[in-house]
């Protein structure tokens, strides 16, 4: 298995070293001595944890959907012109990006520091944004 350092493991989690060494001292992560002395995770452990971490926001659109690859962030850049627009979510740690119509940015309310949903299905990147609380 991957042994992964702590300073590491922190980045992968989006956490500080700090918290990463309080789950290790309190048991939610086992951890042991690496080739080199410092101390490291297990990586199928650190992905275990990962995953039983991740909070997905509820879904409140009743809308069935193939793909399961959605991620919630703002919007940090809009650069459009008159037919083409390219969209930047910051989602978390990751930043993701979108090329779609002016039209669509336009019908879907888009503007800096807005919420919007990158919904991932192959390589293609669909923007949702969620409902309008009225």
């Amino acid at each position: 298995m991957p042994q992964i350092r702590i300073s590491e493991a922190a980045r992968y989690l989006g956490v500080s070293d700090d918290t990463v060494r309080r789950w290790i001292d309190n048991g939610t992560l086992d951890a042991e001595k690496g080739p080199n002395g410092r101390t490291v995770v297990d990586g199928l452990a650190l992905a275990k944890l990962a995953q039983k971490n991740a909070v997905l926001p509820e879904d409140t659109s009743d809308i069935g959907r193939s793909a399961r690859n959605r991620f919630m962030g703002l919007v940090t850049n809009i650069v459009m012109d008159t037919v083409m627009a390219q969209v930047e979510l910051q989602c978390g740690p990751f930043r993701v990006v979108s090329l779609m119509s002016s039209e669509a940015v336009r019908e879907l309310g888009l503007e800096l520091g807005s919420v919007a949903i990158a919904v991932v299905k192959a390589t293609t990147v669909i923007v949702e944004t969620p409902p309008q609380k009225n």
